[in-house]
């Protein structure tokens, strides 16, 4: 099945790149017309793409998919409809004195790359795939993309309403089990786009070389929220909570693991308790609060709860309604707060993508820079505090893919920054026009003029006093 479908694929990829090659060069209106089209496709299926999605989880709230998958995907696309024309424009480079005032010219190009496959996450199935589209549109390329099996519904609700948007030379969404994402990562693409897991995204990097493909990881990693003594510890614990419950933890850019002032620790997990019980005063047959997506992914959950607790972690439920949940298939799972945590659990060693959340204390702030900087880099990183100079420390002593002060996961939210990791937590970003470059070709051009430049710079042999004189020039 997955050879039939590699020689399916390769079909297409041959065909998108054919006809990539034969209508450059393509104006902007037909670029445009294209991220139309997608934001035409997400609007007027929005309702069904949250019910396929709430589908796929067993519950998930259809108000949530429609903020975080549906309108943050449309306002990706008009984003990029509002700054392409700017972003594309050739910009005018220096030459060498005296080479402008004898006609010479430089200029950087940014062009299309040409197919761009997209291996798309099941946590937020539509953004995560239609989001990095809007700026491949805007580039000029074509696109492939495979989605998670994951989230099955969605993703054949995806293939088939592409289908109906678009020709199979512009778009094409292909379904699957994990073998054709293996043999969709390995194909010859321009470019590949990734969001994921950091063990997957070294297999997909791995497949990719072997064509010289170059890659966007969009990773995750353990985000840690750092609280200085001067935060505000019941609005930082709800705005934790919030981060921490949405989507039930299921994002990439969640807070992991907290770090605390010691003497402060009860106060901290106090207000993220409160921000729960504020926003969810029972979870079980609350729509609010998604499932976990799977069996599998929810028994990881209860191991890495078991090992930390064998291991001599204080284990916190936060329940607000008492309720029953050892009774309940709906892969539901109430925010579980680990207390005395140490690195040989599970749940310091890996990304959690749940609602469980460690805490750590540390009786200076040096503490917890040091701790960062000795683990992987983040994909995020928060600090909540009122101190300017502390809050500076930890931003100019650490290294993270983005950062939210007082509050957590917003920057994603911001579509004039870029949102991408840092060495396990990713390579490369999209949004703003660091994602319209990431997608394009920067060509250099240079223009050289009549004259016999070569030989004015001495370059040209018999090499005498010209060569030695532009030598001594270049080197002042």
């Amino acid at each position: 099945m997955a050879n039939d479908k590699r020689a399916e694929m390769e079909g297409i990829l041959a065909k998108q790149r054919e006809a990539f090659t034969a209508d450059r060069p393509e104006p902007m209106s037909i670029r445009k017309d294209r991220i139309k089209r997608a934001i035409a496709m997400i609007k007027e299926n929005g309702d069904d793409f949250c019910k396929a999605m709430a589908a796929d989880f067993g519950n998930r709230s259809v108000e949530q998919s429609m903020l975080t998958d549906i309108a943050a995907t449309v306002g990706a696309g008009n984003d990029a409809l509002k700054h392409m024309d700017g972003w594309a424009k050739t910009q005018k480079r220096k030459v060498k004195f005296p080479l402008g005032l004898l006609g010479a010219k430089a200029e950087l190009r940014y062009e299309p790359k040409g197919v761009i496959g997209i291996l798309s996450p099941w946590n937020f199935p539509v953004q995560l795939a239609y989001g990095p589209l809007m700026q491949v549109f805007a580039a000029g390329n074509r696109a492939m993309i495979k989605p998670s099996e994951f989230t099955e519904r969605t993703s054949d609700l995806m293939a088939e309403l592409t289908a109906k948007y678009f020709s199979e030379e512009e778009l094409t969404v292909t379904t699957g089990s994990p073998e054709v994402a293996a043999a969709f990562s390995s194909l010859p693409f321009d470019h590949l786009v990734f969001t994921g897991s950091t063990a997957t995204g070294r297999r997909v990097m791995e497949a990719a070389s072997k064509n010289l493909v170059p890659v966007t990881l969009e990773l995750g990693g353990k985000s840690p929220v750092i609280m200085g003594r001067s935060a505000d510890f019941a609005k930082a614990g709800e705005r934790i909570a919030l981060g921490k419950m949405m989507n039930a933890g299921q994002i990439c850019l969640a807070p992991d693991y907290m770090y605390v002032p010691a003497d402060k620790q009860d106060e901290a997990i106090a207000g993220v308790t409160d921000g729960v019980t504020n926003m969810y005063p029972t979870l079980l047959e609350n729509d609010d609060y998604a499932s976990v997506v799977s069996d599998r992914h929810f028994s990881r959950l209860q191991e890495v709860v078991t090992d930390a607790r064998a291991k001599g972690a204080e284990v916190i439920e936060v329940n607000p309604g008492d309720e029953d949940f050892s009774n309940s298939n709906a892969r539901k799972m109430p925010l579980t707060i680990l207390k005395n945590v140490t690195d040989e659990m599970e749940a310091m060693q890996e990304e959690l993508f749940g609602p469980v959340l460690p805490v750590k204390t540390y009786s200076s702030i040096d503490e917890a820079v040091d701790y960062v900087n000795a683990n992987d880099r983040p994909l995020g990183l928060y600090y909540f505090g009122e101190d300017k100079a502390e809050q500076e420390q930890v931003l100019t002593k650490t290294i993270s893919g983005g950062v939210t002060t007082n509050d957590v996961i917003f920057h994603i939210s911001m579509e004039d920054l870029p949102f991408g990791g840092v060495g396990p937590s990713g390579m490369g970003s999209y949004h703003a026009i660091e994602g319209f470059r990431e997608f394009s070709h920067a060509r250099a051009v240079y223009h050289q003029p009549k004259i016999d430049i070569a030989k004015l710079g001495g370059f040209k042999p018999p090499y005498g006093k010209a060569t030695k004189k532009a030598a001594e020039q270049m080197m002042k």
